[in-house]
């Protein structure tokens, strides 16, 4: 485990997917504990998938290959390269595990870095090998829900589960730049999207209010550049923490049913399949592309209000 702080902010990130496991502002934890009655991870960089393949597999190079949700980085070791107090970088390179899942040679290095309130993440990925490369790219940071107090995150579950109990009202995400509606794509069978439909998401004023029920349908996805910042708020519509992001789909979940303690801001270069998708993986949805020996970069900020 790394360790990063500064007079704001400290974090904490596993070698073990390169995953950001704590963020810390004074006495206060924003990120989800990862307790594995509700879900077991914290921040889980996905790639070099996003989402699910529809029946688990995917067509390329005259050969098919599977993969589970969300790619492998996920549940790899990654190397750390380099750091200082205020920065980190670790790395993970294609091997002959990856190539059973994967067919390319790519180089990915993760970055994260604090300035003030702020936490920058950066992604690197290079191919590596001797063809264009495609694949995807994309954050699933989960949150503690802001009415939480500091006591209430510590003592764990049961007491988030007690407190939740109290009241449906969980905040607001305040969605930039702001709208009267966003479109949101509809999650239909096996974690796949439903080409066809579509789903209006009517906000006020660019908020959207947050209760018990609000992702009983699984996953707000906008796609198309509708938002470039998300900030989640508490039930006063005070700013809690903000993501800001360039990436073309965001994702918003909680799981469904659950009355789960966090929710998942997660801004993709990427998106799951749609219901009933065969054809060639470099034709999948938002799918990214790098020439040999190239380099694609992006980034996303947490910044802790």
């Amino acid at each position: 485990m790394k360790t990063l702080s500064n007079d704001i902010l400290s974090i904490a990130i596993k070698e073990h997917g390169a995953e950001l496991a704590s963020i810390r502002k004074g006495d206060r934890e924003y990120l989800w504990q990862a307790h594995p009655e509700y879900w077991s991870r914290h921040s889980p960089v996905l790639f070099p998938i996003v989402g699910a393949l529809w029946n688990g597999d995917y067509y390329t190079h005259g050969e098919t290959f599977r993969m589970g949700q969300h790619g492998f980085a996920r549940d790899m070791d990654f190397e750390f390269i380099i750091g200082s107090e205020t920065e980190a970088w670790f790395m993970l390179e294609s091997n002959q595990q990856t190539k059973a899942k994967f067919p390319y040679d790519f180089r990915l290095t993760i970055g994260y870095k604090l300035h003030d309130n702020v936490i920058d993440v950066i992604w690197k990925v290079k191919n590596t090998g001797i063809e264009t490369m495609s694949f995807q790219i994309g954050a699933h940071p989960a949150f503690h829900w802001p009415l939480f107090s500091n006591e209430t995150i510590a003592e764990g579950v049961a007491a988030m589960d007690a407190r939740l109990a109290e009241d449906n009202k969980r905040g607001y995400f305040l969605l930039s730049p702001k709208a009267e509606k966003m479109t949101s794509s509809v999650i239909a069978e096996a974690g796949c999207v439903d080409a066809e439909k579509t789903m209006e998401v009517e906000l006020e004023d660019g908020y959207l209010a947050l209760d018990t029920n609000s992702f009983d349908i699984d996953t707000f996805i906008f796609e198309n550049g509708q938002v470039d910042g998300v900030t989640l708020c508490d039930q006063e519509k005070k700013p809690y923490l903000t993501l800001k992001f360039d990436a073309p789909v965001v994702g918003l979940w909680s799981p469904p049913g659950k009355n789960a303690p966090f929710v998942c801001i997660e801004p993709w270069f990427g998106r799951t399949d749609s219901v009933g998708y065969t054809s060639y993986f470099e034709d999948r949805k938002w799918m990214q592309e790098i020439g040999i020996g190239r380099e694609f970069v992006a980034s996303y900020q947490i910044v802790i209000e």
